[in-house]
């Protein structure tokens, strides 16, 4: 107890970070937005768009917060990542649901995303953690900068807000296979830093493992 009153933390308030806290709140956060954007009522839809910005946030402050106050943990190393795949995949599922993607591209984005988060887990246990490069932050920028597009026209096509005419022009740009075409330049890209990655980082994964 008197170790505690000095300031050392448990174990369970070492993992118990505000990070950390921010990272599962977004997991939970995942099926709401998606339960929400399903709704045929325009302003619950609307609400579904702030979930998920807010979502969004919470992965931009919470590896702000951890690098600011040393609040870095393995468990958040693991976790966020997970948190930001899930809710673009989610996001990226949805809009196959809606009928607005086709599903093999979503399926190579998530291929891809496993397989790179089972390889840093890998690493981890290592002990050979392995930094997030700026070509993956800008893949995770393009994925959010897509999603948060298709959700603008997902409301603008809403009659309630901006009549029969725009709903209309929009509802046929959605089902008009242009965005099959971005999505695909996503994907590519996104695949390409699934390679970079490995490439980058082969000697981690052929090492004896638990080894240096």
């Amino acid at each position: 107890m008197q170790h505690n009153k000095e300031g050392l933390k448990t174990p369970l308030q070492t993992y118990l970070t505000i990070p950390n806290q921010l990272t599962a709140l977004r997991i939970l956060l995942v099926p709401v937005f998606v339960v929400l954007l399903l709704q045929d009522d325009p302003f619950l839809k609307i609400l579904g768009v702030a979930v998920f910005a807010i979502a969004s946030l919470t992965d931009i402050y919470d590896g702000y917060h951890a690098r600011k106050y040393g609040e870095t943990t393995r468990l958040g190393a693991f976790l966020d990542p997970l948190a930001d795949k899930l809710l673009i995949t989610a996001a990226f599922l949805l809009y196959v649901w809606l009928g607005y993607l086709v599903l093999w591209m979503v399926v190579l984005v998530v291929i891809r995303d496993v397989l790179v988060t089972g390889l840093r887990v890998y690493a981890e246990m290592k002990d050979k953690p392995v930094v997030t490069s700026m070509e993956a932050k800008y893949k995770t920028l393009v994925q959010h900068l897509f999603v948060y597009a298709v959700m603008f026209l997902v409301l603008l096509k809403e009659t309630a807000f901006f009549g029969r005419s725009v709903t209309k022009m929009i509802s046929s740009f959605l089902m008009s296979g242009i965005l099959d075409y971005i999505m695909f330049a996503v994907t590519i890209f996104t695949v390409y830093t699934g390679i970079s990655y490995l490439v980058s980082n082969w000697k981690v994964y052929l090492q004896k493992p638990f080894q240096g």
